[in-house]
């Protein structure tokens, strides 16, 4: 594996989405954050800080989740419509370097996204004269990034053996699927039946749980999470993320032009 093909393809992964001017975006995230800031003070002036925090950081998720779905379905369809798959396989370059190229091009965007967004975020709560606890809304913010470079690489499965438009379904579905999974091994340990429990807590292996990248409500109550938590947890989403990449290696190795 060739560390220099990787890298150019996740350089030119990066440039392109640039090109597509998505980082518009985070303009229009710019737009959502000050209107909340306005819009919600008139509503709730003892809760409103939390509120807009709250709102801040839901919608840097939101906004990103967007293009890590949108570009990560297109990232392999694209090639295969523009005829440019057909050269680059011709090349010395593994499928598998095709596809890790591609999706760490499209982490460095989503990294860059995240960054800016939350730039924009703190700095508007600080002209706001919102008090909001700074380390916890960076964990929040940096684990948002960690979730949707999961998402990334489930995107890039799905586009790997579909079309963009059912790729983007399944991968919205498995994002809110996963973020829910939690709930559904606690359904099952509700009910006294022993196969749905064991249904449910073989599902819960199987599929991703996203909520554990999720630390929206303890950057809103200033709640500091452990340093063991935000190391197991960060470790389970790359490990899922390595997993998902591999299964998609296998499917595009085996998938025909």
């Amino acid at each position: 594996m060739n560390i220099g093909r990787i890298w150019a393809i996740a350089g030119n992964v990066f440039r392109e989405t640039l090109r597509e001017q998505v980082l518009y975006l985070t303009l229009l995230y710019s737009l959502i954050l000050v209107a909340a800031s306005f819009f919600l003070r008139e509503f709730s002036s003892e809760g409103s800080g939390k509120m807009i925090v709250d709102t801040g950081i839901a919608a840097i998720e939101i906004v990103a989740l967007i293009v890590a779905i949108f570009v990560g379905t297109n990232l392999i369809n694209k090639e295969i419509e523009k005829r440019t798959i057909f050269v680059l396989v011709a090349k010395p370059m593994s499928r598998a370097e095709f596809v890790i190229g591609k999706h760490l091009g499209i982490t460095g965007i989503l990294a860059l996204i995240v960054t800016l967004m939350a730039g924009i975020y703190t700095l508007i709560l600080f002209l706001r004269g919102i008090t909001f606890p700074v380390l916890e809304v960076l964990i929040a913010c940096f684990f948002i990034f960690w979730q949707l470079m999961l998402v990334a690489a489930i995107a890039i499965l799905f586009g790997s053996f579909t079309s963009s438009l059912i790729a983007a379904l399944l991968t919205l579905a498995s994002y809110f699927v996963g973020n829910f999974s939690r709930d559904l091994l606690s359904l099952g340990e509700v009910s006294r039946n022993e196969a749905v429990q064991q249904i449910t807590r073989t599902l819960y292996l199987i599929l991703p749980d996203l909520s554990r990248a999720n630390f929206k409500n303890e950057a809103v109550h200033s709640v500091l999470p452990s340093a063991i938590e935000l190391l197991q947890n960060g470790t389970y989403i790359f490990s899922y993320a390595l997993l998902v990449l591999a299964v998609a290696i296998l499917v595009f190795g085996r998938r025909q032009f």
